[in-house]
This record gives C-alpha cells, sequence and structure tokens, in this order.
C-alpha cells in the first residue's frame, strides 16, 4: 500500500499512513472552514460588488449627453472626490483626478463666478457639454445654489428647443457651438422665440471672434469668455482672474506671449499678451491664444513637510492626477513654507520664483492631499503584503 508522507519539524519523514488520521485531518479542516467562514461574516472589513458605493455620472451632476462619450464604469479611490477628462481640443482627452482638498477652491470660484454676472441663488444654467459641470465641480454649484440642467441630446437643434422651452439664465458651452445654434434660430425664423434675455458663457475653446456680432440681432443677451481647465477649475472670466494664486510668466524666447501659472503649476496655454476683447480690465487675452509648445517644470525648493519623500510623493500624484511635471530640487528644504522654480524647456537659468503662500495655494492643497492620504491609505486587504 502506496503510505503518504510528510516532513516534520526536525526533517524526517513519517508515516501519515492510517484512516483514523486522515479521517481526524479531514475533520479539523471541515471545522476550520466552517470556523472561517463564520468569522469572516462577523467581522468582514471590505465590502462585495453590490456593497461598494456607486458614483454615477448624475450623482456627480453630470448626467447630460455628449456626441463623443461612453459611459463606462471604473473603481475610484476614495482618496479622489471624482475623476474627469480634459476636453482634447488639441490632443487626446486625458484623466483627471479631483481631491477633496481642491473642491474649497473650487466652490469660491463657482460663486465668484455668478457674482460677477449678477447671477444669484436659484437660477437655472443649461450645460450643452455635460463635463463642464466638472470644471465648476458640483459642489461649486451646489454652493452657488444654481440648478444645472442639460441638452437631450448633443446637438444645435436640441440647444434651440431647450432655450426655447427650458426657461434658463445662462447657457454655458462652446463658442462656435453656440454661434451656430443662434445662426440656425434666425435662418429658420426662430428668433421671436427665444428668451428676451440670455448670459452665455463661452468656454472650452477660444473665444469665436464672430459670435458678438452675432449677438446684435438679439438684445438682452450678453457673451462672456470663462477661461479654465478640468484641472484646475475657471480661472478668469473675461481675462479677470477668479483665483489669487494666480501669476503669468513670460518664456524668455517669446516676451509677447504669456503663460497663466495656477497655485505654481503652468496650465500650459500661451496667450498673446494684452488686454481682453471684452473687457479692458482683463489681464489676460483669453480670446488670443498661442500654439506655443513650450513646456514648464515646476521644481520644489521647499515646503511645509517634514520629509523630502512626502514631496517626491506629491509630485509623482501631480504627474498622475495633473499631467504637470514636478520635481523636488537637490537642495530642497523640508519644513519651511513653500517656495518653487518655474523652469522653461529644461533652462535652468532662465527660472521664476514663486513663494507661498498666496503664489502656491493650488500646490499646497495638492501637498494637503498627499499627507492626508498618507495618513489614511488604502485598505484594500489584497493589497497588504506583510
Amino acid at each position: 500500500m502506496r503510505i503518504s508522507q510528510t516532513i516534520t519539524a526536525h526533517g524526517e519523514r513519517t508515516p501519515m499512513g492510517s484512516k483514523e488520521d486522515s479521517e481526524r485531518n479531514a475533520g479539523n479542516a471541515a471545522e476550520a472552514f466552517s470556523l472561517l467562514e463564520k468569522m469572516e461574516r462577523i467581522y468582514r472589513t471590505a465590502p462585495d460588488f453590490s456593497e461598494m458605493e456607486r458614483r454615477s455620472l448624475k450623482d456627480k451632476g453630470m448626467n447630460g449627453p455628449t456626441a463623443a462619450h461612453v459611459r463606462e464604469e471604473v473603481h475610484v479611490p476614495k482618496n479622489y472626490a471624482y475623476f474627469t477628462f480634459t476636453t482634447g481640443t488639441s490632443a487626446f482627452q486625458t484623466p483627471v483626478g479631483v481631491v477633496p482638498e481642491e473642491l474649497p477652491g473650487r466652490a469660491l470660484v463657482s460663486k465668484e463666478v455668478f457674482r460677477r454676472l449678477g447671477i444669484f441663488e436659484g437660477a437655472r444654467i443649461l450645460v450643452t457639454y455635460a463635463p463642464l459641470v466638472a470644471v465648476f465641480s458640483p459642489q461649486g454649484l451646489r454652493s452657488a445654489g444654481v440648478q444645472p440642467l442639460f441638452l437631450e441630446r448633443s446637438s444645435r437643434e436640441s440647444l434651440i428647443l431647450d432655450w426655447c422651452r427650458k426657461n434658463a439664465e445662462v447657457t454655458i458651452g462652446e463658442s462656435s457651438f453656440l454661434r451656430a445654434a443662434l445662426e440656425d434660430a434666425l435662418r429658420l425664423g426662430l428668433g421671436s422665440l427665444l428668451p428676451e434675455r440670455m448670459i452665455l458663457l463661452a468656454a472650452g475653446t477660444p473665444l469665436d471672434p464672430a459670435l458678438p456680432g452675432v449677438l446684435r440681432e438679439f438684445h438682452g443677451w450678453e457673451v462672456h469668455d470663462l477661461y479654465g481647465c478640468q484641472e484646475f477649475g475657471w480661472l478668469a472670466l473675461d481675462g479677470v482672474f477668479l483665483r489669487r494664486d494666480i501669476r503669468l510668466v513670460s518664456h524668455p524666447e517669446e516676451p509677447e506671449v504669456v503663460y497663466p501659472v495656477v497655485g505654481g503649476l503652468a496650465v500650459g496655454d500661451g496667450f498673446q499678451k494684452g488686454r481682453h476683447c471684452l473687457n479692458r480690465e482683463g489681464a489676460l487675452a483669453t480670446h488670443a491664444r498661442i500654439e506655443s509648445g513650450r513646456t514648464w517644470e515646476t521644481e520644489i525648493l521647499s515646503c511645509p513637510v517634514e520629509h523630502i519623500l512626502t514631496a517626491r510623493r506629491a509630485a509623482k500624484s501631480i504627474l498622475r492626477m495633473k499631467s504637470r511635471i514636478v520635481r523636488v530640487s537637490e537642495i530642497f528644504i523640508p519644513g519651511e513654507q513653500t517656495r518653487l522654480k518655474l523652469i522653461p524647456d529644461g533652462r535652468q537659468s532662465d527660472g521664476v520664483f514663486l513663494e507661498g503662500p498666496e503664489a502656491t495655494g493650488l500646490l499646497d492643497s495638492l501637498l494637503e492631499a498627499q499627507k492626508q492620504y498618507q495618513k489614511n491609505p488604502k485598505r484594500d486587504g489584497t493589497w497588504i503584503k506583510r
């Protein structure tokens, strides 16, 4: 008869042999399995799939149609407030992560946008491209008391119909789309059915220069140029900054072009130096975007963290969330006020220095997010290595 063998603690082979031993071992295993099942039910710490929190597009306040998107569910880490995407006007759309530490700043900006427009709580804003809600943040719109409405379909015909029947005070969308819809309404003889008053917020692409001219046919309608991005939120209204941590820098080889820097992170867009066409007080000519191809990196010289490792982790997180290159200086000083150096095209000698706290507000909020994450790391048991 073939006898099963095992290795003892001393390394010698002993027979497991008898039928009674096999039955005893099987009984012990069954008892242990039953105990594990009971303990897992009582002490389980991770949800099953049906129990997991679900954030739908409706939960994120972006439940409107687009012509180019597929709705896909993703597993979202709890340290993110939400995911969104860049608009993709000049390159492929890129995922963007927004952390809770950014939300208070976006809420303040949302309120400031509507305050400047004279729009008060209870107003209805028609959003022609649903992901634009993410630039405000859903929390920002709620804090401003503004109700977003969405088109039934992503088309000019749907926009014209909703202008006539949804009783909105504001419409936000890409300026050429708005201009074409107004021209269609005129051609169809529907001008008299449109609202008497409407505020158009041109967003997502540079202002269509023909749009203000078309509005001469619509008394009581006005247009404003709202500039921003998914990564950092809204930045300027008619060229006037909406945040206190925005600075303009110039490349040494392009003195007539300015680049916005938000809290120490370069936006990436270049603009012709000058005043805005809709507001002479606007220091950023967002209607005159320049395709320059220049790149800016941010170098952290010091910041209020206990160890350089935290700064390096934050730099890696910013690259993943915001697609911005941030490096930590070789002479980094921990525990001090944030000091940054903006480096154009890798030219260290031409760097621009920024001092916190006001000029580095956004980067400081992302540093704070990194510190909070290190205090409360992910609790998914399948990732525990020891």
